[in-house]
């Protein structure tokens, strides 16, 4: 696979394999992803940090970013790990100190030509992505929306130099290596002191506030001091930090509603957040449940570098009097934890999937819907339930509304060969699946 943008070729990224520092053996832990506009497939790197041993053996002045990226310094770095050194020795960080920071990444795919070499996009940071989401800007340009799965980090943005020609291939595949790299950084309308962990409304009523998109470099300069370009999208974690944005409860999927243009975002929780560390984006602490961000951009416009704010959702047990579904009552919603995924059907409704119900509420994870707008926001709804032990992936909703798409991963997670918790889908074995679900008589299934 190739690196491209401004990180490419640079000391940080080049190994005893590959002196330039140009082009990298695979990519790892692939999550969630998008499509561009020009039919591209967008699939991200998250949870690279399990295949890396041997951080204790580091260079000293690398250890601070291995730590910082999930990978052990000390102690016995082999413990928890993938063992992928057993096989080939540059996933030992003390032989192959950089291999680490040739993966995190955003990785674009063309499906329409065998021949392209996948293109890992430096530009667009490096960080346990969980999905790459794209809209067009108003003068055209192209916005990238990021989060950071993990506790306490990150949303991002990248919006590019240049401008998406419809139709122009070409011109289009260089897009996502020329512009300006955001962080998240938001402010509450109501006092700190009103937010004491319990989840508990404000005196105005509402969890929201503004919010800017502070950048951290262009593919030609830094803002954040004592930083260089390719420090800030090697070491995107410790720039953010750097430019103070806001901690948020493990970012994931996030994704911008054909009807009104708002961005979602799903938290899935943070059960690590301490009372004392609550604020109005994150009321809740410890955050076992998660909960639902909705950006709105200043003019509706992907590429504004301000915005405002709201949490319509904040999961768990309608019962539990820390959740909030947008002022519905809670005695016609359904229970929900972990968000992870969303999509939108074409009125606006948002779906949900879940990751992490039952070490929460107990039961098995599900696919939800929810409006988000009118007389019947915040009524939450469960639509399709998983096997035991799976997440459940995806969604996505055809064009024509009549089927969506769901994959239960990992069903029977926690059972053995000999005695499996799952025998999904087949009465045997448990395997990974793909489910279409669609209404008997052809109906929209947003009705």
């Amino acid at each position: 696979m190739k690196l491209t943008g401004p990180a490419a070729g640079s000391e940080l990224l080049r190994t005893e394999a590959d002196p330039q520092g140009t082009r990298v053996l695979g990519m790892l832990n692939n999550c969630a992803g998008g499509m561009t506009p020009w039919g591209t497939i967008l699939t991200c790197e998250e949870n690279f940090n399990q295949y890396f041993v041997g951080g204790e053996g580091a260079p000293e002045d690398a250890k601070a970013a291995l730590a910082r990226y999930g990978i052990a310094t000390s102690g016995d770095t082999r413990e928890g790990n993938r063992r992928f050194d057993r096989v080939d020795e540059r996933f030992d960080l003390s032989r192959h100190p950089n291999e680490a920071n040739r993966f995190g990444y955003v990785v674009e795919i063309d499906p329409f030509d065998p021949d392209s070499t996948p293109r890992k996009r430096t530009m667009l940071g490096r960080f346990k992505h969980e999905g790459a989401t794209t809209r067009l800007t108003r003068d055209r340009r192209v916005a990238v929306y990021m989060g950071d799965d993990e506790r306490f980090d990150y949303i991002y943005k990248f919006v590019s130099a240049g401008r998406y020609r419809e139709g122009s291939r070409r011109a289009n595949s260089a897009l996502l290596d020329t512009g300006t790299l955001y962080v998240a950084r938001l402010s509450g309308d109501s006092p700190d002191k009103e937010f004491d962990g319990s989840g508990a409304l404000p005196a105005d009523g509402a969890f929201d506030g503004r919010g800017e998109w502070v950048p951290l470099c262009t593919d030609k300069k830094s803002f954040v001091p004592g930083f260089t370009v390719a420090e800030v999208l090697v070491h995107t974690r410790l720039a953010a930090d750097a430019a103070g944005a806001t901690k948020m409860d493990r970012p994931e999927d996030i994704e911008a509603s054909p009807a009104t243009g708002k961005v979602y975002c799903a938290l899935t929780n943070n059960s690590a957040r301490e009372p004392g560390q609550a604020d109005e984006p994150n009321p809740r602490g410890p955050n076992r449940f998660g909960h639902i961000l909705e950006i709105t951009e200043s003019n509706n416009d992907a590429g504004a570098t301000r915005f405002r704010w709201d949490v319509p959702i904040v999961c768990g047990d309608p019962e539990d009097p820390s959740t909030y579904f947008a002022g519905y009552d809670k005695s016609k919603v359904v229970a929900i934890s972990s968000p992870d995924n969303l999509t939108f059907d074409e009125r606006g409704n948002l779906w949900i999937s879940t990751d992490g119900q039952p070490g929460t509420i107990g039961v098995n994870d599900a696919l939800f819907a929810v409006p988000v707008e009118g007389r019947y926001k915040g009524e939450l709804k469960a639509f399709a339930s998983v096997p035991v032990g799976a997440e459940c992936c995806g969604p996505f909703i055809t064009e024509d509304q009549k089927t969506v798409f769901i994959a239960p991963q990992h069903p029977g997670e926690d059972g053995t060969f000999d005695q499996p918790q799952s025998t999904w889908p087949d009465g045997d074995f448990p395997r990974p699946s793909v489910v279409s679900i669609w209404h008997g008589r052809g109906h929209d299934i947003g009705r």
